[in-house]
């Protein structure tokens, strides 16, 4: 229960003050993740977070920044709560700020309730199993690395790739086939430029994909802070439309490593005892606290389907943040720098990506009969492809046989007909599995053994 706020104290006791973080002592009866309102000497007032709470002392982060704070001058009031977001089905449609304040010229929603951000990971035992298809219109990923309701698949991307272009030509175009609920997009970005912030308000209007979305924007040059905060503010958006509207919700998050990061710089200024490549120890708890947020949950309408997107440091899938964030979803796709520099987009190899739940999700009931024997079929000819093309590099294309260059042919007519895809392009499960037998027709028929002869006889062309 809230503190009553005439009654609140406020202390003048701040000792210290480092970067996103100000120490006040001599308090008491402050709790941990408690909102404190901090005066400035010229009367601004600014929010805080408390990050460590102890018998008389307390360290906060201050969310629009330390600058022009003082030790001599500064105020502080703790409110007794936590940081809450109002929610209302009026979220849809709406741009807000990392602190979850309307950045798109309309006024104020009128919450029907205020949460808690930091919310909670969905009880196992309630979890339903994912199972429904969520058809994203790109081929590779509805084909080959199959996106199902309720699941959490990150994209791995790096510096320069087109992550940003895919995100929200998945946003503008999932949806699940067959089901009667509403389909909505809470899209999450921290830490991008002004420019990539614009691209995406103006993606959104013209496609009239806002009018079933909810965006919130943290830009670089916005307080560090805000980039802990606003991802949790998405989600707290994300259950409200899910579990109560009974909504099916696509959440993506963009840039990941830009959250972690954020992670890091606080942890340096606590002056904590760093732990890989200098991110904090816990940074895999406090990962998982945000991507167990996604699911489904028995006898509930809604869903939250998660994508994270993070920029690999140096390309390197071993780097901390793709490694542990692979331990906690539930697959990956992987963004290739190689196809990016042929022109293909968007640039996503099947090769090292991988999709856990996407047999749960494919076949008669939910896509078609022969998908997963087609999937597989498409893997095995395409990785034949490239350890041709390997072997093309050592020995020359004149000691290949007719067969195998064949399969070399299949791997170029693959990437540039089945990977490579218009951004504008919607491509329904039936075009997309059509394509994929039409590209078989490359390979000696006499091959396809991973397909049962039922689904030759049946969907063979010709």
């Amino acid at each position: 229960m809230a503190k009553d706020m005439s009654k609140r104290t406020e202390y003048k006791n701040v000792t210290e003050v480092a970067g996103p973080l100000m120490v006040v002592e001599g308090i008491s009866d402050v709790a941990f993740n408690e909102i404190a309102k901090i005066k400035l000497p010229n009367g601004e007032e600014r929010l805080g977070q408390v990050l460590e709470a102890q018998t008389d002392r307390a360290v906060l982060q201050v969310f629009a920044g330390t600058r022009g704070l003082d030790t001599r001058d500064t105020s502080v009031q703790f409110t007794g709560e936590v940081m809450k977001f109002g929610v209302s089905e009026e979220l849809l449609g709406r741009v807000f700020s990392g602190i979850g304040e309307p950045i798109d010229g309309s006024p104020d929603i009128i919450p029907e309730e205020r949460r808690d951000i930091n919310g909670d990971p969905i009880n196992p035992s309630a979890r339903e199993y994912p199972r429904e298809f969520i058809q994203t219109g790109i081929s590779t990923i509805d084909g080959m690395l199959t996106l199902v309701r309720g699941q959490k698949l990150p994209i791995f991307s790096a510096s320069g790739l087109p992550h940003n272009d895919a995100a929200a030509q998945v946003a503008r175009q999932s949806k699940v086939l067959g089901e009667e609920e509403e389909f909505a997009v809470v899209f999450c970005a921290m830490g991008i430029t002004a420019e990539e912030a614009n691209f995406f308000r103006r993606d959104f209007e013209r496609t009239g994909a806002l009018e079933r979305s909810v965006l919130f924007l943290n830009l670089a040059d916005d307080p560090t802070i805000e980039r802990i905060i606003i991802p949790r503010m998405a989600l707290t958006a994300a259950e409200y439309l899910a579990f109560e509207e009974g909504m099916q919700v696509l959440v993506i998050l963009t840039d990941m490593t830009n959250y972690c990061e954020a992670l890091r710089e606080i942890a340096a200024a606590r002056e904590e005892v760093p732990g890989r490549r200098g991110y904090p120890g816990y940074m895999y708890t406090d990962l998982a606290s945000i991507y167990e947020r996604a699911g489904r949950i028995l006898n509930r309408e809604g869903s939250i389907t998660m994508i994270p997107i993070l920029t690999m440091p140096d390309d390197d899938m071993t780097h901390p943040i793709p490694d542990l964030t692979g331990y906690i979803t539930e697959g990956q796709l992987v963004f290739s720098r190689e196809l990016h520099r042929k022109g293909i987009r968007p640039p996503l190899t099947p090769g090292p990506s991988l999709s856990r739940l996407m047999e749960e999700g494919i076949g008669g009931e939910r896509t078609r009969e022969d998908h997963s024997d087609v999937s597989n079929q498409l893997y095995a000819a395409y990785a034949e492809g490239l350890d041709l093309r390997d072997l093309v590099a050592v020995v020359g294309e004149e000691a290949l046989s007719d067969r195998d260059k064949l399969y070399l042919v299949f791997a170029d007519k693959f990437e540039d007909r089945f990977i490579n895809q218009g951004e504008e392009e919607n491509r329904s499960i039936e075009e997309t599995l059509d394509l994929a037998w039409d590209l078989l027709t490359n390979i000696p028929k006499k091959d396809l053994k991973r397909i049962d002869e039922k689904w030759i006889d049946k969907y063979y062309p010709g």
